[in-house]
């Protein structure tokens, strides 16, 4: 029998997500395929040629990223204007796509064929919007299923709160048609 102290025990790690467990291996296998395709490239071309699609990707990148950015900047000052007019918000023009056209514009400036790819798929309406409609679906479901202290919960607390920041405490009372008051309530308490 012992007679030490006892080493405090150290409450257990949650377990790790698998987006965290296995990020790191995609990225590191998606870089080697991305040096391995180039150098294959090369050796079927030239290293000149790898050079100037590479060039030409971030020129193509940049030009669609200015272009989704000031389609952006013309459809929020177009409904800025269309609010402050009072246009219904049915009449407002649709933003949607603008994000997704911008990472179609970094994944073709980032240097790479497959990135390449993958930015140029990512610029056809078609995929925007079943891509746009997956990440809808997937954030309401994230949302929904979110527990306390999360950031779901945040967003719904946060929807609570009145615009100029203050909390309205209370309950709901519901009071019967055929139900005769008893008297005066209670005040609220904060």
């Amino acid at each position: 029998m012992t007679t030490g102290a006892q080493t405090p025990r150290t409450p257990a790690r949650p377990p790790r997500s698998r987006l965290r467990t296995f990020l790191p291996l995609g990225i590191a296998a998606w870089l080697v395929l991305e040096i391995w395709l180039l150098t294959v490239v090369a050796g079927a071309s030239s290293g000149f040629i790898v050079f100037l699609l590479l060039v030409a990707g971030v020129v193509l990148g940049s030009v669609v990223i200015k272009a989704a950015g000031r389609r952006a900047f013309r459809n929020l000052t177009e409904t800025l204007n269309q609010q402050q007019s009072g246009t219904p918000a049915e009449a407002r023009p649709a933003s949607e796509g603008n994000g997704l056209m911008m990472l179609g514009g970094l994944l073709l400036i980032l240097p790479g064929l497959i990135s390449d790819a993958l930015g140029l798929v990512m610029l056809l309406p078609p995929v925007q919007k079943a891509v746009s409609r997956y990440a809808q679906r997937t954030v309401e479901r994230k949302l929904r299923d979110a527990g306390p202290g999360t950031l779901g919960d945040a967003f719904r607390q946060a929807r609570m709160h009145r615009p100029d920041g203050k909390v309205v405490p209370g309950e709901v009372v519901r009071e019967d048609p055929d139900d005769t008051p008893q008297g005066p309530r209670p005040p609220l308490s904060r």
